[in-house]
């Protein structure tokens, strides 16, 4: 260990939070989490403690340290994935010893939704938050949501209905009546809120249906609403369930040095990211991710399909920004303090003409895919373009030039970099798969479809019945009627009449 590192653990606070071990070129190559930085932090330096190889690797590597401190354990515990999926440590890949990720699945659409531990997310309609790194902590976590937020963990009887979980106040208690399916997915959403760090949403929410309930009388649900959102603000003293609410901007590294590059008046707390996908031109969509403090705010994506044809990027990303810059979702989701597009010059000129004639005037770049170049144009830096140069040198970064554009090139570790290309990433992950759902959509769909009277679940009966639907055009009408009825048989057999 150098003399200016050991000189710096003797700064580790005692609190909790996630640490930060860089190489000599400053490259993070390790991130952990820590329930006391001062301890976690030292022992890796101990001598007398016992260490596997890998280990020992790690640690002949560290050159430097940073960290930085949050509320709670469980909040070091969420910062840490987000910031592994930002930074892609190698250390943290090669310590992992191959176990997968862990993510909490809420079958919210199910008859019996359940909430459980899973290993790998499916395309099944389940809601899916994570990756989590520990497994464990997260268990404990939703151990104590569960006292707030009652759910079942298994569609069977045994949980959906349990006298005993429901005594205990941890089963909702659908099959045997005390609770409506309606009311448990309501639970569920408001669980899923706080999955995604809408903490005080719902404790405004609770607060207002309490008022409400006595209002009206209801005093017996009043008096459970109380309980439910002293058990909640209770919760923030064990735990703080959220990975962007409580996160200082100013310790996030990355929205630092971009707010500097940039030159933007304040630290960017809201940022969009855009990106195109399509199939030669088929199924064309966009997605619009939010990243809120430096965070994913899964809650707050949104997607589009495009109604303009073709595989011009382009026009679609200017349908984007007009459709997303509408006076009505203005209203519902507000502006971001920063707009990042996926592309180069032509994608965010085509973003900024739909923001010049919305008349919205918010900072805008590019991420260019093939040299990592963000892309600044000269419109929207006509003020900053010396202040955008004196930070570039501060932050090694090469700039270039053309008569519209600055284009800056950081280097590989910077933390700007990393997290604009981690806004980019999951905006293309995003647009990718709604475009494979389209894609999947319309290579399933059939003559069927546009049959009146025929809907989803009769379709199901009638390809499984006939094997395909070609299967049932060659079945005689007889056939058809044993299967969906008569009057079913006759709208089909109408339709086959006009349209053969």
């Amino acid at each position: 260990m150098n003399a200016p590192l050991q000189e710096k653990l003797k700064t580790l606070p005692a609190e909790p939070g996630v640490y930060f071990h860089k190489n000599t070129k400053g490259e993070i190559i390790y991130i952990g989490k820590a329930a006391v930085l001062k301890n976690r932090v030292r022992q890796y330096f101990q001598k007398s403690r016992l260490r596997d190889p890998k280990t020992d690797a790690l640690v002949a590597e560290i050159a430097d340290t940073d960290w930085v401190t949050v509320d709670s354990e469980i909040d070091a515990l969420f910062l840490e994935a987000e910031m592994i999926r930002r930074y892609l440590p190698p250390y943290n890949i090669l310590l992992r010893d191959d176990k997968s990720l862990s993510y909490v699945r809420i079958d919210i659409n199910s008859n019996q939704p359940t909430v459980t531990m899973v290993r790998r997310p499916l395309d099944d309609g389940a809601k899916y938050f994570g990756p989590y790194l520990n497994s464990f902590a997260v268990k404990k976590s939703l151990r104590l949501l569960r006292r707030i937020f009652p759910f079942a963990t298994k569609d069977s009887e045994a949980t959906m209905g349990s006298k005993l979980y429901e005594q205990m106040g941890l089963d909702p208690g659908v099959n045997s009546g005390k609770t409506s399916i309606n009311t448990y997915r309501n639970s569920l959403r408001q669980l899923m809120k706080y999955l995604s760090g809408e903490k005080q949403a719902i404790i405004n929410e609770i607060e207002k249906k309490m008022k409400r309930a006595a209002k009206s009388q209801a005093f017996e649900e009043a008096a459970r609403l109380r309980n439910q959102l002293l058990n909640l603000r209770g919760l923030k003293k064990q735990i703080i369930f959220s990975d962007r609410e409580f996160m200082d901007l100013s310790k996030d590294l990355g929205l630092q040095e971009l707010s500097d590059l940039l030159g933007l008046e304040k630290i960017p707390k809201r940022i969009e990211g855009y990106d195109i996908s399509h199939m030669q031109g088929s199924d064309t969509v966009s997605s619009m991710v939010v990243f809120e403090s430096g965070m994913p705010a899964k809650d707050e994506y949104r997607k589009f399909k495009m109604r303009i044809a073709g595989n011009d990027d382009f026009v679609h990303m200017y349908e984007t920004a007009v459709r997303r810059l509408s006076e009505k979702n203005i209203k519902a989701w507000g502006l971001p303090d920063l707009f990042l597009i996926d592309g180069g010059k032509g994608q965010l000129a085509a973003f900024q003409k739909a923001m010049k004639e919305k008349g919205i005037n918010r900072p805008s770049i590019g991420l260019a895919k093939q040299y990592e170049q963000i892309v600044i144009s000269e419109e929207s830096l006509v003020a900053r373009r010396d202040q955008i140069k004196e930070s570039s040198k501060k932050l090694k970064a090469t700039l270039s030039e053309t008569d519209e554009f600055l284009l800056v090139e950081l280097p590989d570790q910077s933390h700007a970099i990393k997290l604009l290309q981690r806004i980019r990433d999951e905006s293309h992950r995003f647009a990718v798969s709604y475009h494979s759902v389209l894609k999947g959509k319309r290579q399933t769909k059939s003559w069927l479809d546009e049959v009146p009277g025929i809907g989803p679940a009769t379709k199901r009966l009638l390809i499984r019945s006939f094997g395909s639907a070609r299967g049932v055009k060659l079945a005689s009408s007889s056939e058809i009627s044993k299967v969906i009825g008569p009057a079913k048989s006759e709208f089909l057999a109408k339709f086959l009449s006009e349209n053969s």
